[in-house]
């Protein structure tokens, strides 16, 4: 039970090549991931920034009638 028999071997080897063989396919897919998670994190900050830079206008300038509002 100890020691790798031939088919053990071959089946090793088969999940070896799929995971490491044919142009990179598991570099591709962390990639693919990380490219995912920086899409992410980019969204979140672009979230956080949006209300502070949305400052709100000052306030127009009172016309004259309004003063006179004020004045009474």
């Amino acid at each position: 039970m100890g020691t790798f028999g031939p088919l053990h071997w071959v089946v090793v080897a088969v999940v070896v090549l799929l995971l490491f063989g044919g142009r990179g396919k598991l570099s591709g897919i962390m990639g693919d991931a990380a490219k995912g998670i920086r899409a992410f994190k980019d969204g979140l900050k672009t979230e956080e920034e949006t209300p502070a830079a949305q400052k709100p206008a000052a306030p127009l300038p009172r016309t004259d009638a309004e003063k006179e509002e004020l004045r009474s």
